[in-house]
């Protein structure tokens, strides 16, 4: 069982490793059961970036990503989803030091950076949808919001998770179970960062220039 012990109000809070008996029940089996998950998510994307790429030049007379994509303010939004794995990879050596504050710190910068990321991508569709290029319009355009809004759903969890966690550490401390929910939060957000650049490169930056 993880222990917090503090000598006086204000002291430095020292916390010890999870023991074998915390391993032992259930700590390996949640992290292998959300790796599962992970995989059989990546098997979602691969399937939507597989019909986005048959679909693609489908443009019914519609627009081309050239003349829809703005490639400045994806490349900003890329930055912010990129900024908020640096932010979330700065908590998790405060949280094996058992430092709450900074935990929380950190996981809080890192649900700013991916609230905004949302954000960019919610103007983004709703800008698109006003200029008459709709989900509706093509199949390009089709596959296009598909793909992309599943990968912003996927954040919008994310995002939900991050809060939990903060409420969850700030009422608990960080036990052996917070930690192994950090980890595949952190995990999880990861993942979403490497979708992220397979969206940015595969349907944004290649077919503006293609």
């Amino acid at each position: 069982m993880t222990h917090r012990t503090t000598d006086a109000p204000g002291a430095a809070i020292t916390w010890h490793h999870l023991d074998a008996d915390d391993h032992d029940h259930g700590g390996g089996a949640t992290v292998l059961g959300f790796w599962i998950y992970l995989m059989s998510d990546a098997l979602i994307f691969a399937s939507l970036f597989a019909m986005f790429g048959v679909v693609s030049t489908s443009y019914a007379g519609g627009p081309v990503p050239r003349q829809i994509f703005d490639l400045p303010l994806v490349a900003l939004n890329t930055a912010l989803l990129l900024a908020s794995s640096i932010t979330f990879g700065q908590a998790m050596p405060h949280m094996e030091a058992g430092r709450i504050g900074p935990t929380r710190l950190w996981l809080a910068v890192t649900g700013v950076l991916g609230a905004a990321f949302v954000g960019v991508e919610l103007y983004e569709f709703s800008h698109l949808i006003a200029e008459g290029a709709g989900p509706q319009r093509s199949a390009f355009l089709s596959a296009f919001f598909t793909l992309v809004g599943t990968h912003g759903a996927h954040v919008t969890v994310g995002l939900i998770w991050v809060v939990t966690m903060l409420v969850q550490i700030g009422q608990h401390g960080l036990t052996g179970e917070i930690r192994r929910r950090v980890v595949c939060l952190s995990m999880f957000w990861h993942f979403l960062d490497i979708i992220w650049i397979g969206v940015f490169n595969f349907v944004y930056l290649y077919g503006v220039i293609r």
